[in-house]
C-alpha cells in the first residue's frame, strides 16, 4: 500500500458528473435554491422574533425547523456550488473539514425527525387538551423539548462519527457530492461491521420513534375529532395538522428515496441528485407551507405592507 495515501488528510470529492454545457445551469439552479432557502427561513425567524403575537409554542418550534434548514443547506450548497465549477481533479477537501461536514449532515437529518416529533406533540396537546395547553406548553417546556431534540441528535451523531474517525484510511475518494458517514468509513480498508451495526440501529430507532410518534399522535387527534363532532375543532385540527403532516411527508419521502437508491448502484447519479434534493426540498417548502397556512403570519405581513404603502 502506498504510504502517501494512507491516512491522507487531503481527500478528493467526486461531486456531480455534469457536462460543460450543463455546468452553469446547474450552478445557477443551486444558487437560486440556496438564496431562496436562506431568505425564506431567515424571514420566518425574523417574523417570529418581531411579532409578539407569534411568540407561541408552534412558531417557536417552527424557528427550530428553520434553523435546521439553514444549517443543513449552508454546510452543503456553498461547497457544492464551488465544486460544480471545478474539474473533478481539483475538488479537494481536508479530512477534518470533511468530518465536520458529515457531522452537520447527519445532525440535519436527525434533527429534522426530532424537531417534527416535538411539533407533533405540540399539535396533540393543542387539539386533545386545549384547556391545559397553556399550562403544559410553557416557554420552559418548549425550551426543554427543543434542547432535547437537538441534544439527542448531537449525541447519536457524535457516536456515529466517533466510530468512523477511529478507522485508518487507505483511500482518498469521497464518492458523493458532499461528505457523510458512509462516504467516510468507505475510505477505510478495516472492518466496518461495528459501524454498520450502529448505523442500522441508529436508523431503525430514529425512524421507529419518528413514525411511531406521528402515528400515535395523529390517531389520538383523529379519535378526538371524530368523537367530539365539533366543527370548529375539526377545522383547526385539519388546518394545523395537515400542514405539519405535509412537511413531515416531504422530509420522509425525500430521505427514503435517497436510502432506496443506495440499493441500486447503477443509479448512482440519481442517488447523488436525491441526496441534494433531500436538503433543498424541505428547506424550500417548509417556510412556504407554514407561511401560507398561518393566519397570524399572513395578518402580520398584510399589516406590514399596508403600513409601508401608507408611508409612501
Amino acid at each position: 500500500m502506498d504510504n502517501s495515501t494512507f491516512n491522507s488528510y487531503t481527500l478528493q470529492m467526486e461531486g456531480l458528473s455534469i457536462t460543460k454545457a450543463s455546468m452553469y445551469p446547474v450552478f445557477f439552479f443551486l444558487l437560486v435554491c440556496y438564496l431562496f432557502i436562506m431568505i425564506t427561513n431567515i424571514g420566518i425567524i425574523v417574523l417570529v422574533v418581531v411579532d409578539k403575537s407569534l411568540h407561541q409554542p408552534m412558531y417557536l418550534l417552527l424557528c427550530s425547523l428553520s434553523v435546521n434548514d439553514i444549517i443543513g443547506n449552508t454546510y452543503m450548497l456553498p461547497r457544492l456550488l464551488v465544486d460544480v465549477l471545478l474539474p473533478p481533479s481539483e475538488r479537494l477537501i481536508g479530512y477534518n473539514q470533511c468530518v465536520l461536514q458529515a457531522f452537520i449532515c447527519h445532525i440535519f437529518g436527525t434533527a429534522s425527525h426530532t424537531v417534527l416529533m416535538i411539533m407533533a406533540f405540540d399539535r396533540y396537546v393543542a387539539i386533545c387538551n386545549p384547556l391545559r395547553y397553556a399550562a403544559i406548553m410553557t416557554k420552559n417546556m418548549v425550551m426543554k423539548l427543543t434542547v432535547a431534540a437537538w441534544g439527542v441528535a448531537v449525541v447519536l451523531v457524535g457516536i456515529l462519527l466517533g466510530l468512523t474517525i477511529r478507522l485508518n484510511r487507505c483511500r482518498t475518494l469521497i464518492e458523493n457530492p458532499y461528505c457523510d458517514n458512509a462516504s467516510l468509513f468507505k475510505l477505510s480498508c478495516e472492518s466496518v461491521v461495528i459501524n454498520n451495526i450502529y448505523g442500522l440501529t441508529f436508523t431503525v430507532v430514529l425512524l421507529s420513534a419518528s413514525i411511531g410518534s406521528i402515528v400515535i399522535t395523529y390517531t389520538k387527534i383523529t379519535v378526538v375529532c371524530v368523537t367530539s363532532k365539533n366543527a370548529s375543532l375539526n377545522s383547526k385540527a385539519l388546518k394545523t395538522c395537515s400542514t405539519h403532516l405535509f412537511v413531515y411527508m416531504i422530509m420522509f419521502v425525500c430521505g427514503k428515496i435517497h436510502i432506496l437508491l443506495h440499493r441500486f448502484p447503477q443509479y448512482i447519479e440519481y442517488r447523488r441528485a436525491a441526496s441534494i434534493l433531500f436538503h433543498i426540498f424541505p428547506g424550500s417548502f417548509n417556510p412556504i407551507i407554514y407561511g401560507l397556512q398561518s393566519k397570524e403570519m399572513k395578518t402580520f405581513l398584510a399589516k406590514s405592507f399596508r403600513s409601508r404603502s401608507l408611508r409612501q
